[in-house]
């Protein structure tokens, strides 16, 4: 696939234009500069070398480097969702020596200016955040939804000795009264998301989050989440109230044989979300050897029993305290 790497640089203030920086689209041979530049962002669990090569070929996603000097010093993607209607911006990352300089400001600016430009439809900008949001960014943002992190680290091989202690049947079900998950199909999916308004209780404001990707539950996004390699339960399909998304394994570059789980759970249900989460467990765990971060990312009144739980019963570390994962956005001006 050719990619045009010909950017219309849009009109910057003088200011920005005298940085120094020069923009151009992302191509796969920018993969070891890009690598270079992202070395121990998001604490080991940066998401991007496994993603970089499939991004490259999403034809709603622009990744845009920034230049100083012909060095690559930052980068940014924007992916255009909700029928076009949404620009998602993602993977911001700005290399150390260049940090706290106005960087991402700048290259935040020409994204938003090349994106307008290149889909006049798209109505606001969309991003998750995890870091304490304050008074300035209430006046650039509006919140949309949030959801507790809970961040946990565990050997794949002790955990798996420790499942079948809590009476994990075959098909994921607990010594709980509840009957055991229901593991979606695409058909199942897109009737219970999109043909239904049974989810409409479950997700946070009627918002699909995926592995920090915030989509509205619209055709177009479905297309978009079934490519990708995830895991769709419910705990009922003719009235769920928890429903949950599992990214399949992946390598992060943390260390050797590390690995990173992503668990989306939505709804409000103490039990049902603990038996998805060791459904997730179980079904993605069996096959691995080596250290996992399992990220979990549920309603904030339900992060302090599920660790607890995490401690107590999995006996699994925790890796912080208490965040949040916050999603907002803001008009397209």
């Amino acid at each position: 696939m050719k990619i045009d790497t010909s950017l219309i640089m849009p009109q910057l203030p003088e200011a920005l234009s005298q940085a120094g920086l020069q923009f151009t689209v992302a191509t796969e041979e920018d993969f070891d500069d890009i690598m270079a530049m992202s070395q121990d962002i998001y604490g080991g669990l940066d998401y991007l070398p496994t993603r970089y090569t499939s991004w490259m070929h999403e034809t709603n996603r622009t990744v845009i480097l920034a230049r100083k000097q012909g060095k690559v010093i930052a980068l940014e993607s924007v992916c255009v969702i909700d029928n076009g209607e949404t620009m998602l911006v993602e993977g911001l990352r700005v290399a150390p020596q260049e940090r706290g300089k106005g960087v991402a400001g700048v290259l935040l600016r020409f994204c938003s200016e090349l994106v307008k430009s290149k889909y006049p439809e798209v109505k606001v900008t969309r991003l998750t955040r995890d870091d304490p949001l304050g008074p300035k960014d209430f006046q650039k943002y509006r919140l949309i939804t949030k959801q507790g992190i809970l961040l946990v680290r565990f050997r794949a091989e002790d955990l798996k000795l420790r499942l079948p202690e809590l009476d994990l049947g075959r098909d994921g079900e607990s010594s709980t009264s509840s009957p055991p998950p229901v593991l979606l199909d695409h058909p199942a999916i897109k009737r219970l998301y999109l043909t239904t308004d049974l989810m409409q209780g479950v997700l946070p404001n009627t918002t699909i989050i995926q592995d920090w990707q915030p989509f509205k539950p619209v055709p177009s996004n479905i297309a978009i989440l079934l490519k990708k390699d995830i895991d769709w339960m419910v705990d009922d399909l003719s009235s769920p109230m928890v429903a949950s998304l599992c990214t399949f394994p992946f390598r992060v570059p943390i260390g050797d044989d590390w690995y990173y789980l992503n668990i989306d759970m939505f709804g409000k249900d103490l039990d049902l979300v603990r038996q998805q989460f060791l459904c997730h467990l179980q079904r993605h765990t069996a096959t691995l050897k080596g250290h996992v971060m399992c990220q979990m990312f549920l309603d904030p009144p339900l992060w302090k029993p599920m660790a607890e739980f995490c401690l107590n019963t999995l006996r699994v570390e925790l890796v912080k305290e208490y965040t949040e994962q916050c999603v907002v956005e803001s008009d397209v001006v």
